[in-house]
C-alpha cells in the first residue's frame, strides 16, 4: 500500500507538543538529541509544535522552520520554569489542545499532572534518584524511552518503574557530519577561533568533577607523557560545569600544564573537523547515560579508549579499548598502547566504523513517532 507509512497515517489528526525546556538550547547532548529529531519530523503527519524558552526559539524554528514554536515561561531561572511545569502546564497543555506531549529532557523536566497523554526521554538516570518529585513525576508517565539498557535498568531496579513502561531507543549519529576525512601532514588546524596543534589527545565533555573523571585523565596523560616523551597535547572539549575548579587546578599544578588546554563550550558544526584531527578520544567519565562522544568519535574513524563503566560497554562495544575509570595507570597503558601499536590503532578504528555505521537518527525518529502513535492509539 502506498503513501506514508502506516505509523504516520494513524497520527495524522493528532496533535503533539515537544517541551524544549532543559534541552540546552542545542547545546548539550539532550540539545543534539531534539534538534536532530525536530529535522526528521515529517512534513504530513501529526501535527507538532513546540514550546520552551522565548531566548531558544531560533534554534529549533531554524532546526524545524515548519514546526511553530511556542514561547511560555518568560522568567528566568530553574525555579520558575520548575513551578510553570507544576503549576501553569496542565492548562497550557489544554489550551493547546495537545492529544500527547513528548519529553525529550524528561531526567531534568516534568510536569506532575498532564491533561494528555505523556512520553518521556531518559538520558541520564542519575539525577532521578536524588530528585524523588521528578522520579515521582516520570512513574506518570504513559511511556518511557531510555536511550541504553544501562538506563532501563537503572529506572527498573532504583527508580522502581515498571519495565512495561520502558522502551529502549538509541540516539543517533548524524552521518553526514560524522565520516572519516583524509588525514593530511599538517602540524596545526585552524578552527576558528581556535588552532590545535597536532598530535592531539581528545575529550569531548562537560567539564564536571568527580563524574567525569576528568582529574584522572590529568594524571594518566602525565603518565603517557613521562613514559612515552611524546609531544601529544591534551585537548578538553566542554562547558564549565560542576565543581570545574577543581579540575582545572589539576591542570595548573600539573608539570605538563602547557600541554593541556580547555576549549571551553565548542560549536557543533565545528566538532567533526576536530574529532578528525585527533590521534585517539578517551571517554574517562564514571558515569554515562549512553556515549554520544565515543560513537562520534568512532564514525569519524579515530579510535576510542572508553571507562569500563555504565553504557560505553553497551554503546562501543568490542570497538574500543576500554580500562578501569579509577586507575590512571590504567588509562595511560590504553593510550599508550593507541600511540605506539599501528596494528592496534588501525583495528580499533575499523571496529569503531562498523559499530558507528548501525546507528542513525532516522532509525531513532522514526521508532520514537511509532511509540508516539502507539501512545496516544491506547
Amino acid at each position: 500500500m502506498g503513501g506514508r507509512p502506516y505509523y504516520l497515517r494513524q497520527i495524522y489528526s493528532v496533535k503533539i507538543g515537544i517541551d524544549t525546556f532543559a534541552c540546552g538550547g542545542g547545546k548539550t547532548a539532550v540539545g543534539v538529541y531534539v534538534t536532530q529529531l525536530l529535522k526528521r519530523i515529517p512534513p504530513s503527519g501529526a501535527r507538532f509544535e513546540s514550546f520552551g524558552w522565548d531566548y531558544d526559539r531560533f534554534v529549533y524554528s531554524s532546526a524545524a522552520p515548519d514546526i511553530e514554536f511556542i514561547s511560555r515561561c518568560r522568567i528566568k531561572g530553574n525555579i520558575s520554569n520548575n513551578l510553570w511545569h507544576i503549576f501553569k502546564y496542565p492548562s497550557f497543555a489544554k489550551s493547546r489542545s495537545y492529544d500527547a506531549c513528548f519529553f525529550p529532557a524528561a531526567h531534568k523536566k516534568l510536569p506532575f499532572f498532564s491533561p494528555c497523554a505523556n512520553i518521556g526521554v531518559v538520558h541520564d538516570a542519575s539525577k532521578l534518584l536524588i530528585n524523588s518529585l521528578l522520579a515521582c513525576s516520570l512513574k506518570r508517565l504513559d511511556r518511557i524511552i531510555a536511550v541504553s539498557n544501562c538506563i532501563k535498568k537503572e529506572l527498573v531496579e532504583r527508580i522502581k518503574i515498571k519495565e512495561s513502561l520502558i522502551e529502549v531507543v538509541p540516539n543517533g549519529i548524524d552521518h553526514s557530519a560524522f565520516y572519516p576525512r583524509p588525514r593530511n601532514e599538517e602540524s596545526v588546524i585552524l578552527i576558528q577561533p581556535f588552532s590545535f596543534r597536532r598530535p592531539y589527545v581528545l575529550c569531548i565533555s562537560r567539564i564536571e568533577h568527580p563524574i567525569k573523571n576528568h582529574i584522572r585523565l590529568i594524571k594518566a596523560f602525565e603518565i603517557f607523557k613521562m613514559e612515552t616523551k611524546y609531544p601529544h597535547r591534551l585537548i578538553l572539549v566542554g562547558a564549565d560545569s560542576t565543581y570545574a575548579k577543581m579540575v582545572k587546578k589539576a591542570v595548573e599544578v600539573s608539570p605538563f600544564k602547557n600541554d593541556i588546554f580547555f576549549t571551553g563550550h565548542f560549536p557543533s558544526k565545528n566538532l567533526p573537523e576536530l574529532y578528525s584531527g585527533a590521534d585517539m578520544v578517551v571517554v574517562p567519565s564514571l558515569y554515562e547515560g549512553f556515549g554520544t562522544g565515543a560513537l562520534e568519535a568512532m564514525a569519524s574513524g579515530i579510535p576510542v579508549i572508553c571507562a569500563r563503566s555504565s553504557s560505553l560497554p553497551e554503546t562501543a562495544e568490542n570497538a574500543a579499548l576500554y580500562f578501569d575509570p579509577y586507575s590512571p595507570e590504567d588509562i595511560s597503558a590504553r593510550m599508550i598502547a593507541l600511540s605506539t601499536n599501528r596494528d592496534v590503532y588501525r583495528e580499533c578504528r575499523r571496529l569503531g566504523l562498523e559499530r558507528a555505521s548501525f546507528f542513525s537518527w532516522d532509525k531513532c525518529m522514526e521508532r520514537t513517532l511509532e511509540i508516539i502513535q502507539e501512545t496516544v492509539g491506547k
